[in-house]
């Protein structure tokens, strides 16, 4: 009877231990009015930034079950086939239940996940925020109703802290939980993003604890941010505050002009195009904001990027879009298309493009148009 006890204590033990040391996951689908037949979907991102399916599953009687493993807590994507959106959750080796919300799936409620809590928890600061910011939103559409420009101004500068906020959240957020598998992985998806200061990205991962560092992610997500900051390096002389790189390029009557010559005069480097039509769209607006600056001290460079394959003739294109579009400021191009070599100094990938300088040649915007370029320059010529 002894041995007995002892036998069935120890099989206890062990299926207690088992159940603390989970290996694997078991995702049990609630899948309210989804029919049976329909295949669910998990996704996660692969290193090129891709959606990559891991796993499928049927529904039948309005559930679904998805068993596997994970080496560690990750980012994972649901879909549901005839279903708009996917649920975006954190997946770890635990019994997780997903109750799906047909009607929008991103609002689908998971359960028993703990790094799940943490992005949940990221998810609800985000909205909070734009809640504050939609209300502000109606304040300021109240203002410009009611010609309060006193008042539309002090609310356009809590709506831009507003949008840094909410730009800068992600940062903010893995500051706050370093220890968190979620942070991570956020970092991890923020660097799919086209546009990020690779720098406070690199500051952020740094300031994670070492067992996330030095997990499998972590070490995945140090290898892209070296990445990314090896081709940060190669424009870094190209961010708001630094002067200008000089360049030297031939004119239409090929003599050459260098950005030197402009020094002291808040200039517009203006990458452009015969063939380009937004650009040739844009140009009345850069016309008029010349026109009205120029005898203040506001000078522009056009470089065109003319010299497609395509073009049967791209100097004449060029001369003839100068002349039809009435620029009448400084012209050159060195009519190779984007291998043009100012282009390349500029890291110009498409156009149209702009770098506005100020009066010491620095870079003090980029890619202004419409209005917002006639008041940049006007506060640059003020300064």
């Amino acid at each position: 009877m002894k041995r007995i006890l002892t036998i069935a204590i120890i099989g206890l033990l062990l299926t207690a231990c088992k159940t603390e040391t989970r290996t694997g996951y078991v995702i049990n689908g609630n899948a309210k009015d989804v029919y049976n037949g329909v295949r669910v979907y998990l996704k996660f991102v692969d290193e090129r930034g891709e959606q990559v399916v891991a796993d499928t599953a049927i529904v039948m009687n309005e559930e679904f079950k998805i068993i596997g493993s994970i080496d560690e807590p990750s980012v994972r994507f649901l879909s549901v086939d005839g279903t708009q959106g996917e649920l975006i959750f954190m997946l770890e080796n635990s019994e997780i239940d997903i109750d799906i919300n047909k009607a929008n799936i991103m609002t689908s409620v998971v359960k028993g996940s703990e790094t799940n809590n943490d992005f949940q928890k990221f998810q609800d600061e985000m909205a909070e925020i734009r809640k504050s910011s939609q209300i502000t939103i109606v304040n300021y559409r109240n203002a410009i109703k009611n010609n309060d420009l006193k008042k539309k101004d002090s609310i356009r500068d809590i709506l831009e802290g507003y949008s840094l906020e909410l730009a800068n959240h992600a940062l903010t957020y893995t500051k706050e939980n370093n220890d968190a598998y979620f942070s991570l992985n956020l970092i991890g998806l923020e660097l799919n993003k086209p546009k990020i200061d690779v720098k406070a990205y690199i500051d952020a991962f740094e300031n994670l604890t070492p067992r996330l560092k030095d997990s499998p992610k972590g070490k995945e997500t140090r290898k892209k941010l070296d990445e990314l900051y090896e081709a940060y390096q190669k424009i870094a002389h190209l961010e708001i505050g630094k002067v200008a790189p000089n360049f030297e390029a031939p004119t239409q009557d090929g003599d050459m002009v260098s950005l030197d010559d402009l020094k002291g005069k808040v200039t517009i480097i203006d990458f452009w195009a015969a063939w380009c039509g937004p650009c040739r769209k844009e140009n009345p607006n850069v016309v008029r904001v010349y026109n009205k600056f120029h005898d203040q001290g506001l000078e522009i460079i056009g470089v065109s990027l003319d010299g497609d394959r395509r073009q049967k003739d791209p100097k004449k294109a060029w001369l003839d879009a100068i002349k039809k579009d009435n620029l009448t400021w400084n012209h050159v191009s060195n009519l190779q298309y984007f291998e043009d070599p100012v282009a390349k100094l500029y890291n110009i990938s498409s156009i149209p493009a702009t770098y506005i300088l100020d009066k010491d040649g620095k870079i003090a915007y980029k890619n202004l148009r419409g209005k917002a370029l006639e008041l940049k320059v006007e506060e640059l010529l003020n300064q």
